[in-house]
């Protein structure tokens, strides 16, 4: 919008130039800001059941309405102002009128500089002063040619092919994200311990806690057997085992519930080498009957380094056998959450992302000004998607919540930007590819330039906080910027002078309606000893 604002010409009353200003942004913006509201609604809707990206996502939509209404009140309010001031010739900073020509130039360099309004001091002001804006005259006078060298495209070529390769290689390289690590601060000293654990222990799985929360019949055969074959594969820490093998060794015959029970708690727990089996069971009493009601053994499995998968596998067929078997019982591992985490974080967002790319296709298919144009975006975004996965994965960042709603927030980014930069281009009426896309950067080249730097500059506190999580939000948003900046300045300029279509026939239509305007004019002239008439 500011950019809209500096295009209009000073010499206008302000109404008109705010009046530009909105008509020439706010289609755009209204349409952006729609698709950011519905990608994180649907991340916000009862379908998502990870309640920190339901948080994050809600965040999200809120803060999307209050900049939406803040840009249509307050920031239009404040360009109001703007250019009453402009328009008055007074200073956009103290609000004062601003000297003459003639006081400014008696007075000290740095008087000129802060006093001045920027512009010469002529009777009038320029038509259109945004053609100074630096940054848009390095563009026009120097960016663009060196670009569109003949010279310049090859090299850009073999640094696309080396961008894709590097992503695609990336691709192929995903690891999922049910890392304890990534969810700790970095100065914890958990993330020393889960450290040495993986370096050294790795081939272990976790340790299974195996809850049985009813009444069993321990002293039954069946449901010894069933316990057995519950509890194989898995190196057992178990209080039933060790009391089988001490009635085994005893000679000891505890067929029936009462001499269970009652050498269980006589004899085998006030044995000291048995003693730790106490807070194993917990027993109660019916006048002058025990019972066990719940019991635990932990188990641990021999696994492979990639032991994370191997683990949720082991849940996956733990837990419904927990439901089918006559023995009811859990298993818990505070390890668990974040498997469970894992499961949920990368199966729901990236149904969220999908559901994000299929609504920009519908909104890009039948919203848009030119079919090219939407060509060119949906290969764009695609590009930006695929660089920002594979190159995120060669800087170790895990497929996590995190990295898959920062991937969902670089489908609406390159959007944001890409699209304004190639439908000027589709629609562009000049000669050329080449002049085409010279005028799209020209017209739009400083602002995603302001607003990417400016994106970029706000990441940099996130690099102080000591988080890992955080830390990868850095990168993942470090990335997006990078690449949707790689493929405004660089790849499209260059790619878009390539393909067809080619933009003669406009100049041929030209020509054409330039044939029809054709006209003789005739000239009579009558001289006259007083004046000269011409009809």
């Amino acid at each position: 919008l500011l950019s809209g604002w500096r295009r209009t010409r000073e010499n206008l009353p302000f109404k008109d130039r705010v009046a530009d200003a909105y008509s020439d942004v706010m289609v755009t913006y209204t349409m952006t800001s729609s698709l950011y509201f519905i990608t994180f609604g649907m991340g916000a809707s009862p379908f998502t059941n990870i309640e920190a990206v339901k948080v994050f996502c809600q965040n999200m939509c809120v803060s999307i309405l209050l900049n939406y209404f803040y840009i249509f009140s307050f920031f239009g309010s404040c360009l109001v102002f703007a250019g009453q001031l402009e328009q008055n010739r007074y200073h956009s900073i103290f609000c004062c009128k601003i000297p003459s020509a003639e006081y400014l130039d008696r007075k000290p360099v740095w008087f000129q500089t802060v006093m001045s309004d920027g512009h010469q001091q002529t009777s009038h002001h320029e038509t259109n002063p945004y053609q100074n804006h630096f940054i848009q005259h390095f563009l026009r006078e120097h960016y663009n040619e060196w670009i569109t060298n003949i010279y310049v495209k090859p090299f850009v070529v073999i640094l696309y092919l080396i961008y894709a390769s590097f992503s695609f290689m990336g691709c192929l390289q995903i690891s999922d994200g049910a890392n304890i690590i990534s969810l700790l601060a970095s100065d914890s000293p958990s993330v020393s311990y889960a450290i040495l654990q993986q370096e050294y222990f790795s081939n272990y799985s976790p340790v299974i806690g195996f809850y049985v929360y009813e009444p069993l019949e321990y002293w039954n055969g069946t449901v010894q057997e069933d316990l057995r074959r519950l509890c194989s594969g898995f190196t057992a820490v178990s209080w039933v085992e060790q009391y089988y093998q001490f009635l085994k060794v005893s000679n000891i015959s505890a067929s029936n519930k009462s001499d269970f029970i009652s050498v269980l708690q006589n004899s085998f727990l006030k044995k000291p080498e048995y003693q730790h089996f106490r807070n194993d069971i917990i027993f109660s009493k019916a006048g002058d009957e025990s019972n066990i009601i719940a019991s635990r053994l932990y188990l641990v499995a021999r696994t492979s380094r990639d032991k994370q998968k191997e683990v949720i596998e082991v849940l996956d067929k733990l837990r419904p056998l927990s439901l089918a078997k006559s023995i009811r019982f859990i298993v818990f591992n505070p390890s668990f959450v974040f498997m469970d985490h894992y499961g949920l974080s990368v199966t729901m967002p990236v149904l969220i992302a999908g559901f994000g790319v299929l609504l920009m296709l519908i909104l890009t298919f039948f919203l848009v000004i030119h079919p090219l144009g939407n060509f060119w975006l949906i290969l764009s975004v695609t590009s930006i998607e695929l660089g920002v996965l594979g190159l995120m994965t060669l800087w170790n960042v895990d497929m996590d919540c995190i990295s898959i709603l920062c991937l969902i927030y670089t489908l609406n980014f390159s959007i944001d930007h890409c699209a304004p930069l190639l439908y000027t281009f589709v629609l562009a009426t000049e000669h050329t590819r080449t002049q085409c896309i010279k005028s799209s950067l020209q017209e739009h080249g400083t602002a995603i330039l302001q607003n990417v730097t400016s994106f970029l500059i706000g990441l940099v506190p996130l690099l102080f906080v000591p988080s890992n999580l955080t830390f990868t939000l850095f990168k993942c948003l470090l990335l997006t910027g990078s690449c949707t900046l790689l493929h405004c300045f660089v790849i499209l300029p260059v790619f878009l002078t390539f393909f067809p279509p080619s933009k003669k026939h406009h100049k041929k239509k030209k020509r054409a309606k330039r044939k029809e305007r054709e006209e003789i004019e005739c000239i009579e002239i009558q001289e006259n000893p007083d004046h000269v008439t011409t009809v």
